[in-house]
């Protein structure tokens, strides 16, 4: 495709957003921005979490993970589906009950201000670069795509990326988000059932011969339990996986104010479990795609892309849609399948970020009524170019991307995990203005123990069982600091 076919086909997608944009944003009152006036249906808003979940992370990064450790990472998926039971059982009656704009405002009412605070800063501090870890993903292979064929620098093609996103969702907010992502989520898995059903085509292939096929076999493993050192053993991705779920989506505002438009709690936990259900089969068509595209380079020579004199195995997907002569079908719902996947994340996030810093930090909603919505503007800007540049020092990074998402997030999401647990789990009071402090030096522990040399730690190679051992410092350095007497 030329670059001016792809640049109309970004430009048709984004005004199609900008459509929808127009239909949920006639109110554009905080109400609706933090919460669509709760009157969302459930079944919208759990189709729209699958994008949400997967994002361009999944899109382009998890098929780009089989050359390095097959379907492995469908044991972490596992561990997902259990953690959102969790959430189903625990968390959606937490938040409901105490009818929540920002859900760290449990934390107020558990411990205090500090602890309160402490929660709002590591969700910003996590979702600013997750997000922008994912953007960067997407807009990555978009500059190897299109941009870098008729000059466009990278932070441009960021820029761009991000005001197309802060114009749809400037008035509409979660309301627009929840119907936007229903859309962005169809536009990817149909952008993957093309690639399956094109690449297996072209290799004379069934999708279920495939599956059945020797070289599928050779990289289709899932489960490994004979190594308790490698980062791809079972019980590492299972338990982490767990974690994650917990942490990345039931402790994570970005995610649950969209669970929060549902109208109440049943519905709230029909959009959890459909999601979640949804999620394992979603993954493994995601692992199928990336098993196929290291077979089809394998088969026909081609290498894997090299960027800024680094291999990215994120952009095999993309060379071999673009630049194999699979046909204009494959090339057409890619593009949009990318679009949508870089939207898909980034809409939300600057969402989530804009209700947390507005509700956590500047307590709108306890302003003059007339200084909300400048101020929720205000800050919806602001945000925005905070990714801006966030996106852009991300690119100096090496390595793969799902890996150093993941990894990070193992370290910024623990004390959130903590701080929730030990809420739940106790009944115990804690001397509230020390809670920052036990969350920082449980990262910085954390950090420690998984940077010790091999001379101490042998072969073991830590991996998402990061998260829970950061949450359990945090918990026990909660303890640490709990009141002599419970009053709850």
């Amino acid at each position: 495709m030329s670059p001016t076919s792809i640049l109309i086909l970004i430009a048709g997608y984004f005004a199609l957003l900008v459509i929808i944009s127009y239909f949920t944003g006639k109110d554009d009152s905080n109400d609706v921005f933090f919460k669509a006036k709760r009157q969302s249906p459930w079944y919208i808003v759990a189709f729209g979490m699958i994008g949400a979940s997967l994002s361009g992370v999944t899109f382009i990064s998890v098929p780009g993970m089989i050359g390095g450790e097959q379907f492995a990472y469908m044991q972490g998926v596992l561990g997902f589906f259990v953690g959102y039971l969790f959430i189903l059982a625990v968390l959606i009656p937490i938040y409901y009950k105490l009818n929540v704009t920002s859900i760290y405002q449990y934390l107020e009412q558990r411990f205090g201000y500090i602890s309160y605070k402490t929660g709002a800063f590591f969700f910003l501090l996590s979702r600013v670069t997750g997000a922008s870890f994912r953007l960067f993903l997407v807009a990555l292979a978009m500059q190897y795509i299109v941009f870098e064929q008729i000059g466009v620098p990278f932070w441009l093609t960021v820029v761009i990326s991000i005001l197309l996103i802060w114009l749809y969702t400037n008035r509409g907010g979660i309301k627009t988000i929840v119907w936007t992502d229903t859309l962005q989520t169809l536009a990817m898995l149909t952008s993957v059932g093309v690639a399956i059903y094109l690449i297996n085509a072209k290799l004379e292939w069934s999708y279920f011969e495939f599956l059945s096929s020797s070289e599928f076999k050779a990289k289709g493993q899932i489960f490994f339990f004979d190594d308790p050192n490698a980062k791809t053993y079972f019980w590492k991705y299972f338990i982490g996986g767990f974690f994650i779920a917990i942490a990345m989506t039931g402790l994570d505002q970005d995610m649950m104010q969209k669970n929060l438009t549902c109208k109440n709690q049943k519905e709230a936990k029909k959009n959890i479990f459909s999601m979640a259900t949804l999620l394992i089969f979603v993954n493994f068509v995601f692992l199928s795609l990336g098993a196929l595209l290291f077979i089809y380079s394998e088969k026909f020579n081609v290498n894997i892309p090299v960027l800024d004199g680094r291999t990215r195995t994120d952009l095999l997907f993309p060379e071999i849609a673009m630049n194999q002569e699979l046909g204009s079908a494959l090339a057409i719902t890619f593009i949009i399948g990318l679009i949508a996947a870089a939207y898909s994340s980034a809409d939300s996030a600057l969402t989530s970020l804009t209700t947390s810093f507005s509700v956590d930090f500047l307590n709108i909603e306890n302003r003059p009524k007339d200084q909300q919505k400048p101020l929720r503007k205000k800050v919806h800007i602001a945000v925005s170019v905070l990714l801006i540049l966030v996106v852009i020092l991300f690119n100096m990074l090496e390595g793969n991307v799902v890996s150093n998402l993941f990894k990070f997030a193992t370290f910024t999401y623990g004390p959130l995990l903590g701080l929730f647990a030990f809420g739940i789990l106790t009944k115990y009071e804690i001397k509230d203005k020390y809670a920052w402090i036990v969350a920082l030096l449980s990262i910085v522990l954390s950090f420690m123990i998984t940077s010790l040399p091999e001379s101490i730690i042998g072969t073991y190679k830590f991996h998402w069982e990061i998260l829970p051992l950061n949450g359990l410092i945090t918990f026990l350095g909660l303890l640490l600091i709990r009141k002599k007497s419970s009053s709850n």
